[in-house]
């Protein structure tokens, strides 16, 4: 497993470079904000452990950049910065774990071979998805590269997005419910829990929102995505 840690504090990134090779993981280690994206396109990691405070460019900005970019690699956010206002923030943005410091080796371990783990199985049911051509007020998803298109312009998704866009597109106008997308775009991952439908959705609408389709939300029923602007 390949990680990218971007992290400025030199005693911090040291610790953490030893902890994890030690754990038969290999570490790249970036400490400038400005230098970390081009790190990251090059190096494409498994995994990105992100600092906030980092000189150069915030770590915020470095991921809305990778996210716009089209690099879906699984990212947790590490920050003494631990108000619920800054972990808003990073999973609008695009961050899927956050851990605040100081914290405990072996939990971050833990998470970041979740989070690879989860990737890896969106990916997996995303390429094994039955090669379905849908056309759908003027949304397209290709049946042979499964890329999607919205009135002719690509449309870069993920893996989970991917995953819960195909679910939805399955009956348009008709709600289905989270629990059911959960197992479609988290396929047995334990780890994950089951309000992470709900960060995936929310990226989703935001791509979607200029398109002629949207992502509405039925409480108590599910999700499901209907004609017409947001």
């Amino acid at each position: 497993m390949k990680l990218l840690l971007i992290e400025d504090n030199p005693t911090m990134q040291a610790t953490l470079q030893r902890s994890f090779e030690r754990r038969g993981m290999q570490v790249l280690t970036c400490g400038d904000g400005a230098k970390a994206l081009a790190l990251w396109h090059v190096s494409l990691p498994d995994a990105v452990l992100l600092d906030l405070s980092l000189p150069g460019r915030d770590g915020l900005q470095v991921l809305g950049d990778a996210r716009a970019a089209g690099l879906t690699t699984p990212v947790i956010i590490l920050t003494a910065r631990g108000t619920v206002g800054d972990r808003i923030i990073g999973l609008n943005i695009g961050a899927d774990d956050y851990l605040p410091k100081p914290f405990d080796l072996d939990e971050l371990e833990a998470r970041v071979r979740a989070l690879v783990r989860r990737s890896a199985s969106a990916h997996e049911a995303s390429r094994d998805a039955p090669a379905v051509s849908v056309d759908w007020c003027g949304l397209r998803v290709d049946r042979d590269s499964g890329a999607v298109y919205a009135e002719g312009l690509p449309l870069e998704l993920p893996p989970r997005e991917l995953a819960l866009l195909r679910a939805l597109l399955q009956r348009p106008g008709h709600a289905i419910a989270k629990e059911r997308l959960f197992d479609t775009v988290f396929p047995g991952d334990t780890t994950a829990q089951p309000e992470a439908i709900e960060v995936v959705a929310y990226r989703l609408r935001k791509k979607l929102a200029d398109t002629g389709v949207q992502l509405v939300t039925l409480r108590g029923l599910g999700y499901l995505l209907k004609a017409g602007p947001a």
